[in-house]
Formats: structure tokens, C-alpha cells, sequence
């Protein structure tokens, strides 16, 4: 079955006894990442967790909804994890052996059969979406519940962000999971990687001098919070790839301060820009490793507004030593 958004995923998982609710009051410097470690170490990964009051924060936390491999399978409406790993395998191998030995005689007609259904799986796009029902220009980082996950982290992180990006030559979009440190109220680093799409498009907005318009998702369908973390193609547009994970069009929508697209049923949308010639140290950061990976520099992301749901849910995760949730998440790709 494919999800409405996020919080029908949540009203999924407590149907089925998969989530449970923490109403006291809880922190998230460190606290949370506490709980939710020994939940996820606990055998199958634990429950999906809501906090529903998060000290300094008007909003509910979600964490280790994907943290396990019933939950996982439930993500993408599966029998079993295993079933649709291997649809998930078959999809991107055929899509990687399209670009590589390109040849136009013999991929037209293996690709006509596929077309039907790719194009009917194509996002559809919302005018009025519920990513949408509130703007504000004058929140900021500061009113999210955003985790220090280990005492020696540089800071607070988002740790489930879908970051939205175009490329400004050809207009080819991308949505990419790369954490981001919180500096402040407005400001957070963009950790990705040389090799990233977000991080070629950047270079090119960095040659012409010109600022990147970004924008941010989170909480999202669960389908396409994981396709933004699969191993896919350059080119192959991630909420596309939703689609066919979810048996259903994924939907976007235009975003308010740029011709960005983004997920339309999202929980929060931030809106910024990345500017070409600042860059900032980001790091210590706890990894899967059991080590903290090393402070480096990484462009800075300026937040000027965000839009939400009227009573939306902030998704999070913990990264360190496994079992963790990423660890089911990437049991799907494998």
C-alpha cells in the first residue's frame, strides 16, 4: 500500500502495535538519543517511537519508525523486506546498465515496454499541498526539536533531512539525505560529499557566482524519505523512483521562494539558499562506526522561512554503532 504522508505511516505502525507513545517530557540534548539507543538494541529493533513533548520544542519527535525489518517492509507496503529488496535491486541495476554501454538500438526497445508504467508513476503535482498550510518567515532551527545525539558532537543535527536541488544548466533534480549541523537560528552546514549530486549542482551555482536555492523536507511518505538515500543513477529523479516503490505517484509541489520541487507531503519545508563562497567547520560527529567522524569545512545553509503542516511531526534518527534504524534502511539496497 502506498502512504498518504508520514502520519499515516505513524497511524499505521500504532494499528499494528509498532509504535509506542512517551508523553512525558523528554530532552534533545542527549536524552532522546539515550532511550532510543537502548530501544533500538533491543531485539528486532524495538518499537517505532513518538515523543509527543520535547523540551523546547512545540512539536512531537518520531524516531525508529523504520528501526526494524517488519517496519521496513511495512514502509513500502511489502510482504516481506526480502521481497521487495530484490524488486528494489532489479529497478536500479536496470537502470545503471541504461547509462553504461549506452546503446540507443537496444535500449529503446527494452525501455518501450517500461514506459506505460513510468509514466504513470511520474510525481503529480498539487497546487494547495499540506507541506504548505502554514508559512512563517521568522521561525527558525531554534523551534525544532533538533537532537544532540553524543556529548562530543560539534552540536545539534538534523539526521533525516531530504535536501531538494536542481541543477542550473539542465535542470535536473535531485533529492539527497546529507546531515546538518545547526549553527543557529538561521544557519546549518550542508555535509555532502564530493561525489554527490547536491554537491556537483553546488559547484556549478559556485562557478557562476550565484547563490543555490535549497530547500529542505522534512517527514515525509517513507518511501520517498528512503529513495532519497538509494544508490541510484545520476539523473534519475528520486521522488520518480518513490513512485515506483510506492505502486502510486509520489507528490510535489512548487516551492514558495523558488522553482525547486518539493515532497508535498511533507511535515516541515525549509526554504534558503546556500552562498558559493562561505564555507564552515561542521563535525565532531558520532558515527556507525563508534568513532567521531572529523571536524572538516562544508557550505552553509541560510534558513529564510519554513513551511508546515498545521500540526506537524519532526522525524529524527540516532547513527552509531549497529543495530541502528539505518541499519534496516540499508538492508532494502543491499
Amino acid at each position: 500500500m502506498a502512504y498518504k504522508d508520514l502520519q499515516d505511516f505513524v497511524a499505521a505502525l500504532e494499528a499494528r502495535g509498532e509504535l509506542r507513545r512517551i508523553s512525558v517530557e523528554v530532552d534533545p540534548e542527549l536524552e532522546i538519543t539515550e532511550i532510543a539507543d537502548r530501544v533500538m538494541r533491543s531485539p528486532g529493533g524495538g518499537p517505532a517511537l513518538l515523543f509527543e513533548k520535547v523540551k523546547g520544542s512545540a512539536y512531537p519527535l518520531l524516531i525508529n519508525a523504520m528501526g526494524s525489518e517488519k517496519r521496513m517492509a511495512m514502509a513500502f507496503g511489502a510482504a516481506s523486506l526480502d521481497q521487495k529488496a530484490a524488486e528494489i535491486e532489479e529497478l536500479i541495476s536496470w537502470a545503471w546498465s541504461q547509462l553504461r554501454g549506452f546503446n540507443l538500438l537496444k535500449a529503446v526497445p527494452e525501455a518501450l515496454p517500461k514506459l506505460p508504467v513510468a509514466l504513470s508513476l511520474f510525481p503529480h503535482r498539487v497546487a494547495r499541498p499540506k507541506c504548505q498550510e502554514i508559512k512563517d518567515d521568522e521561525a527558525g532551527f531554534d523551534s525544532l526539536p533538533v537532537l544532540k545525539c553524543w556529548p562530543l558532537d560539534g552540536g545539534r543535527f538534523l539526521t533525516l533531512p531530504l535536501v531538494c536541488t536542481r541543477d542550473p544548466e539542465t535542470g535536473v533534480q535531485n533529492v539527497g539525505m546529507y546531515r546538518m549541523q545547526v549553527y543557529d537560528d538561521r544557519t546549518a552546514g550542508m555535509h555532502w560529499h564530493l561525489h554527490k549530486d547536491g554537491a556537483h549542482f553546488f559547484q556549478k551555482y559556485k562557478d557562476r557566482g550565484e547563490r543555490m536555492p535549497v530547500a529542505v523536507a522534512l517527514g515525509c511518505d517513507p518511501a520517498v524519505t528512503y529513495a532519497s538515500t538509494a544508490p541510484l543513477p545520476e539523473g534519475l529523479w528520486e521522488m520518480l523512483f518513490a513512485g515506483f516503490l510506492r505502486g502510486k505517484p509520489a507528490q510535489i509541489a512548487k516551492a514558495t521562494m523558488s522553482d525547486l520541487d518539493v515532497p508535498a507531503d511533507a511535515e516541515f519545508i525549509l526554504e534558503g539558499y546556500v552562498d558559493p563562497d562561505e564555507v564552515r567547520v561542521e563535525g565532531p560527529f558520532g558515527d556507525h562506526t563508534g568513532f567521531y567522524s572529523l571536524e572538516d569545512e562544508y557550505p552553509v545553509f541560510h534558513l529564510q522561512r519554513i513551511t508546515r503542516r498545521r500540526h506537524p511531526v519532526y522525524p529524527a534518527t540516532i547513527v552509531g554503532i549497529p543495530p541502528k534504524e539505518d541499519c534496516w534502511m540499508a538492508k532494502a539496497t543491499e
